[in-house]
């Protein structure tokens, strides 16, 4: 009894001694400093999207599929890693704006539905460093699609908002121009 007394004596020593958990804990005030409370802004965006997959300089190339993919007609398993340009216009040699970097892969064995996991990181402008980025389905064949905006950095920092894509040109390997349009609130 004794000893069980000295136990909680120190226990209840340590509690009453320490300092809480909210002083321990060290916020980088560099982070916070960086958040300003303001108004959200709405910003409308379009720009051109150009995928290659053929050539001798691919800009998506296929970094895995499953065994069956090549007996998919929509290439089910197929999964792509992008580093894709993106332009003022359609025209390839148009203004460089930025990259769209990411990952798209094919989940649809019905459709050819791409599940795309991309960040668009702008490269000119008042946007140059900044990112939006995308998470979603993309059911490439449909005459217009949209896709969840999940996130950004720089000015696009807490973003949120949805692209509308719209094939502009593709051919029969899978090379594509992909008009966006895009709405972002932060």
């Amino acid at each position: 009894m004794v000893k069980l007394s000295y136990i909680l004596l120190f226990i209840i020593s340590l509690i009453v001694t320490s300092p809480p958990l909210t002083q321990s804990f060290h916020i980088n005030n560099w982070a916070i400093s960086k958040l300003e409370t303001k108004q959200e802004t709405v910003t409308n965006l379009q720009f051109y999207f150009h995928d290659t997959i053929s050539g001798k300089d691919p800009t998506a190339i296929r970094v895995a599929q499953a065994a069956d993919t090549e007996k998919s007609p929509t290439l089910f398993g197929a999964l792509l890693m992008a580093d894709d340009p993106l332009t003022e216009t359609p025209d390839p040699k148009s203004k460089l704006i930025g990259r769209a970097q990411g990952i798209y892969g094919s989940a649809g064995k019905e459709e050819l539905a791409l599940l795309m996991v991309m960040s668009f990181c702008f490269t000119d402008g008042m946007y140059n460093g900044s990112t939006i980025s995308i998470l979603g389905k993309n059911s490439a064949l449909s005459p217009v699609r949209e896709m969840p905006i999940v996130g950004g950095t720089g000015v696009f920092r807490l973003a949120r908002g949805y692209a509308v894509a719209k094939t502009h040109w593709y051919n029969e390997v899978g090379d594509a121009i992909v008009a966006y349009n895009v709405t972002i609130v932060h």
